[in-house]
């Protein structure tokens, strides 16, 4: 089993037929759920599961939802958007890896995030910090090679 950190395949086919819009207007919902060392994820993956997602202490099926702290902008040839950071509180938990999915009809994948390693809390909180929203760090990036 693995967590391959990628954009998933199937979200860039899904922007392309004009599913996923992550302007502030949007009535879309965009979630993320946390998974064990056992899970598989990758560029593959094109919805989210519950097979191999954490359990524990104030995690819930399905993970928390996610609200866009910077909307969809671009620097360059890059376009760009970002998520606030997300807590579990008081959590007891084991995550080795996150899947950024939209939330509704098929559950569609947008990331698959690696942590590089099983990360834990034990009675305190469990955020997922996301990286700066500028075009060489945020973590959803569309560039021109």
């Amino acid at each position: 089993m693995a967590i391959t950190q990628a954009m998933c395949t199937s979200f860039k086919v899904a922007l392309l037929d004009g599913e996923m819009d992550f302007s502030s207007n949007t009535s879309q919902t965009f979630k993320i759920a946390l998974y064990t060392s056992s899970a598989t994820l990758s560029a593959a993956t094109t919805a989210y599961a519950t097979t191999n997602e954490v359990s524990g202490t104030n995690y819930t099926a399905g993970g928390n939802t996610l609200t866009i702290s910077a909307a969809p902008a671009s620097s360059g040839t890059t376009a760009f958007l970002d998520f606030a950071d997300t807590t579990w509180t008081d959590a007891t938990i084991t995550a080795r890896g996150a899947l950024i999915y939209k939330s509704g009809g098929s559950n569609p994948a947008v990331a698959v995030l690696d942590f590089g390693g099983d990360k834990t809390s034990t009675a305190g909180d469990f955020t997922v910090q996301f990286p700066a929203a500028d075009a060489t760090n945020a973590i959803v990036r569309i560039a021109t090679p």
